[in-house]
């Protein structure tokens, strides 16, 4: 209780809204995606996820062992398809730096494939995995929203990490 506790005071010390961000990509993202519109779900992670899926026109993800998310995204998006070879979106609960290796290497991220992870903070072992991962030079872009975090291997894009409040 009280890792998260702290860890969301030093959070909301770092972190910033639309205003502190120099990425047009992000910048979009955070306007045009997170701020805007209406909240699609109570938890915050999973209204991320489909205002990120609604934004970026996703065709195909990848949901690991949430049935209740994957129903809630067949109602509001029939027409997508699961689990393919490649995918435009992860959402998981954890993710270690060596389990997303395999991932690059079997191929299922094209340059523009997004993992969103599922509560990043709520342990000091996901915490952990989340510092991992975002120091891979693989990853170009990591946005920092507490309640999950979205990483991108954008090529064209010079590597930044974002603290957003969402």
């Amino acid at each position: 209780m009280w890792f998260r506790f702290i860890s969301y005071l030093k959070f909301l010390a770092k972190s910033t809204n639309e205003h502190g961000v120099h990425s047009p990509f992000v910048f979009q993202y955070v306007t045009q995606c997170l701020y805007f519109g209406k909240r699609l779900h109570k938890k915050k992670s999973v209204d991320v996820l489909l205002k990120t899926i609604a934004y970026f026109n996703c065709k195909s993800i990848s949901i690991d062992n949430q049935p209740t998310i994957k129903e809630l995204i067949e109602q509001d998006f029939p027409k997508i398809q699961f689990d393919k070879h490649m995918v435009d979106l992860f959402f998981v609960n954890k993710l270690s730096a060596p389990s997303f290796q395999k991932i690059l290497s079997e191929g299922k991220l094209h340059n523009d494939s997004l993992v969103l992870i599922d509560s990043i903070y709520t342990d000091h072992q996901n915490l952990e995995q989340w510092n991992q991962l975002i120091a891979l030079p693989e990853v170009t872009v990591s946005i920092d929203m507490y309640h999950c975090g979205l990483i991108s291997i954008r090529r064209e894009q010079v590597k930044e990490h974002f603290t957003i409040r969402i």
